[in-house]
């Protein structure tokens, strides 16, 4: 009897398939940071009713957002390693994997230790951003790379600004469970999305994992974070926090001595101690300091009640609309900071960004009242944190070698991680501080607004002067021949031959 002679593709069907994944690379990756982004915000609109719909206080219901924090803090730079050993395209999906089974575990269960337990699963995806970053320099040519990494960095605003009026109408509409029923869709489409586009790179950093290193870092950030993040409700002096604050020093000292030590350590502090890299890390966290601010204090101010003199009264979902046009333009505004970056340099987008951003809180200072004020401060904000964000992986990407790019952007990821928790620390206690009754319930003041928008936009000028004290210099490494090929395309046509 007659075997079947088994069809085979013909060449050129799949050398379209090929170009088809492709040209897919750079949506793929920004749907993942989109997504992680989203999932980030979509907890904020239920934080006012989870005590009740979970039987929890307020203060346990808070550590939805802890968890979320802490555990992409610590695991943005062990996973930007992982990637740079293992295999970016393994972590990626590895990290958007995780980030849907929390949702699942959310849309299951309103217990709230699940609810923790899975919202911490979820701070894997922070490590979406870096990684994609890194694979977008391995697999570009150079003329595409500069505006697909300026569009990557700003899907972190992008996913913001549309999380916040997604879930908000969701919340208000349907049951809970179903915001995180349709997370974990999209969550599983950007897994399949990865799986199907994405190439592993052929660049690795080989040696063996630094464990110790891993722990050690998990630990004092777990100190530190958890101090700033808890600070405003245990007391900043309490001997909690401050047991906290200095075991953080005494663990980042112990690990500082190991990582100088080790011979292939998690984060290469002789790297980090160069300007062109130390100080990006050190602008990346002023400018998520200044960053933060934005829609933290914005989502207060518009809701609070009329009665105050100065709040608008507005829903959640209006308020998620107000900072929608935000998200949009940093979706329209990242290939004009790829073009600024390609002409001037990218130390001179990241201090335009900053500048800008500290205009943007300018005009806050100038009119908090009126509405369309409101949106145009907070507009002009999102604009400079755009220029800013797009600019910081790129400095890191001409300061890193290639092996490491992962690892290094993860890094600078954390340092803006870190400048967000220690913004949203400094503004509770700003607003707690100028707070009067209005119905017998303590709000914050106009001036306690304006306070904490004179000291982001200061920190904001900051970060523009360090900047501006970043030294150039060419590239290092590429991990691609003379004609621009990307390593690993030559083999991977020749398998499609």
């Amino acid at each position: 009897m007659d075997q079947p002679v088994p069809i085979s593709q013909p060449p050129g069907a799949r050398a379209g398939a090929a170009r088809a994944r492709d040209r897919a690379t750079v949506p793929v990756l920004a749907f993942g940071g989109i997504l992680m982004a989203v999932m980030q915000t979509v907890v904020v609109p239920l934080l006012p009713d989870l005590p009740r719909l979970t039987g929890a206080s307020a203060g346990t219901v808070s550590w939805t957002v802890t968890a979320t924090l802490l555990s992409g803090a610590v695991l943005t730079p062990v996973l930007g390693r992982a990637g740079d050993m293992y295999g970016k395209r393994r972590v990626l999906i590895g990290a958007l994997a995780l980030m849907t089974a929390g949702s699942v575990m959310c849309a299951l269960s309103s217990d709230i230790s699940v609810l923790i337990t899975a919202r911490a699963l979820q701070g894997a995806a922070a490590s979406v951003v870096p990684v994609s970053i890194s694979i977008l320099r391995d697999e570009l040519p150079p003329e595409r790379r500069g505006s697909a990494v300026a569009l990557m960095s700003s899907t972190v605003g992008i996913g913001a600004a549309l999380g916040l009026p997604l879930a908000a109408l969701v919340v208000q509409y349907a049951d809970w469970h179903t915001m995180f029923w349709l997370t974990a869709v999209l969550g599983a489409l950007g897994v399949l999305l990865a799986w199907w586009a994405i190439k592993e790179s052929p660049v690795r950093e080989p040696g063996r994992f630094d464990v110790l290193g891993a722990c050690g870092l998990a630990a004092g950030l777990m100190c530190l974070l958890l101090g700033v993040s808890q600070g405003g409700q245990w007391g900043w002096g309490s001997p909690r926090i401050l047991g906290l604050f200095l075991a953080a020093v005494a663990v980042f000292a112990l690990w500082w001595w190991h990582q100088l030590r080790a011979e292939r350590p998690l984060v290469d502090l002789r790297l980090v101690s160069r300007p062109r890299v130390g100080l990006s890390h050190v602008a990346a966290l002023l400018t998520g300091f200044a960053f933060y601010a934005n829609t933290l204090v914005t989502a207060q101010l518009v809701q609070a009640p009329e009665a105050t003199g100065y709040g608008l009264g507005l829903s959640i979902v209006a308020t998620g609309l107000c900072l929608l046009p935000g998200g949009i333009t940093m979706l329209l505004f990242s290939p004009l900071s790829a073009r600024i970056s390609a002409a001037r340099g990218p130390r001179i987008t990241l201090a335009l960004g900053a500048a800008v951003i500290a205009c943007g809180y300018a005009v806050r200072i100038a009119d908090s009242r009126d509405l369309w004020m409101i949106i145009a401060g907070a507009t002009v904000v999102a604009t400079g944190t755009t220029l800013a964000y797009s600019a910081l992986p790129t400095l890191i990407l001409r300061a890193v070698p290639a092996g490491q790019t992962a690892s290094a952007n993860g890094v600078n990821v954390l340092m803006r991680t870190i400048g967000q928790a220690i913004s949203s620390a400094a503004i509770a206690a700003v607003l707690v501080h100028h707070s009067s009754p209005v119905g017998g319930v303590p709000v914050p003041t106009l001036h306690g607004y304006l306070l904490a928008f004179a000291m982001a936009g200061a920190v904001a000028l900051v970060a523009c002067a360090a900047a501006l004290a970043i030294p150039g210099g060419a590239a290092p490494d590429d991990p691609r021949p003379a004609d621009g090929t990307p390593r690993g395309a030559r083999e991977r046509a020749m398998e499609g031959a």
